[in-house]
């Protein structure tokens, strides 16, 4: 690198152009410091480095925007150093740019092989290396822009994907006792009956009423009331355990189980469970008639879905079988078709 430049060609009154910071690798420091003081003067910050080792251990310091490299090196020549640069995930976008005396094909072609982006000969015009290095620093800005706009539309889609994650939970959930509402059961229902039909296996359903709840509201508040809903749902909630079944809030004081795979037997331990872990709440109801606490009334069926069945038959044996409940004095859980 011995005829670095053309000092005829250099224009001591060209225009800085814009800025870049630009990493030059060389063994030999006079043509560093003259690169170094005709791409400062030009406006861009270069920084040196004697070797390719020396260059790969403080390149991460702060990366450049763009590499100026001599090919013919000690310890490790130019297309050794591009290699390792390029190996790198943290580095191999850094455009690099051969500037060397060697001007036969071979060097050329293995230049751009090894990974560099440009190839200049000596002696070269300094305004061919600002054309070089404008040239591919637009290019990196250009993709710099892409990739920043890129991540932005990428985010922007996760939040709306979040957004649209809550607003389909809100719409399923019920805003009081945050489990699922009305709507989502009867789309639940609607889904696992197919499923159950399919498959020829028991679907169970569990209707539930708190009983004389029109009178604790009465007795404690509509906030008292509201308190109640919450702690018997969330009571009601934690029974099942299977991703399957679903606790739903059907309206008012009323509450839903769908249970997957379950014939009239296994929704019986399931009852029972509810019963249990309503009892354990021990809220005062002080305006009961069967109980100095909160209780519930409870109807619940189990079938095999068929072609000629819709799942408003379901409800219907489950309400059924609530109403008798109800009926019989409350404070207890009728199957369907066991009385």
């Amino acid at each position: 690198m011995n005829e670095l430049i053309n000092s005829d060609s250099v224009n001591p009154n060209l225009p800085p152009e814009t800025k870049g910071n630009i990493l030059l690798i060389d063994d030999l420091p006079e043509n560093l410091r003259l690169l170094t003081e005709l791409l400062t003067n030009l406006g861009y910050t270069p920084r040196c480095a004697i070797s390719g080792n020396r260059a790969l251990k403080s390149i991460r310091l702060k990366l450049p925007d763009i590499i100026l490299i001599d090919i013919q090196m000690p310890e490790m020549d130019g297309y050794q150093v591009c290699q390792a640069f390029k190996e790198d995930s943290d580095l191999c976008d850094i455009p690099i740019l051969f500037i060397s005396a060697l001007d036969e094909t071979f060097d050329k072609l293995k230049a751009f092989q090894v990974g560099g982006v440009d190839y200049i000969t000596k002696p070269f015009q300094i305004e061919e290396v600002v054309a070089r290095l404008e040239t591919h620093l637009t290019i990196q800005r250009q993709k710099k822009r892409l990739q920043d706009e890129i991540a932005k539309r990428v985010q922007t889609e996760l939040v709306l994907q979040e957004a649209n994650r809550k607003l389909e939970l809100m719409a399923n959930l019920d805003g009081l006792t945050k489990i699922a509402n009305r709507r989502r059961f009867d789309d639940y229902l609607s889904s696992e009956w197919q499923r159950h039909q399919r498959d020829q296996n028991s679907l169970a359903l569990i209707m539930i009423d708190i009983d004389y709840f029109k009178r604790y509201n009465d007795r404690y508040g509509h906030q008292g009331g509201d308190d109640c809903l919450v702690r018997v749902a969330q009571a009601i909630a934690q029974v099942p355990k299977r991703s399957t079944d679903l606790v739903a809030r059907y309206g008012g004081e009323e509450f839903v189980v769908i249970l997957s795979n379950t014939d009239t037997q296994g929704a019986l331990k399931v009852v029972r469970a509810i019963q249990e872990a309503i009892a354990s709440l021990a809220i005062i109801h002080e305006n009961s008639d069967v109980s100095d606490y909160v209780t519930l009334s409870m109807g619940f069926a189990s079938l095999i879905p068929t072609l000629d069945l819709s799942p408003e038959v379901l409800i219907s044996y489950a309400d059924q079988s609530l109403y008798l409940a109800k009926q019989k004095g409350r404070n207890q859980a009728i199957a369907y078709g066991k009385i």
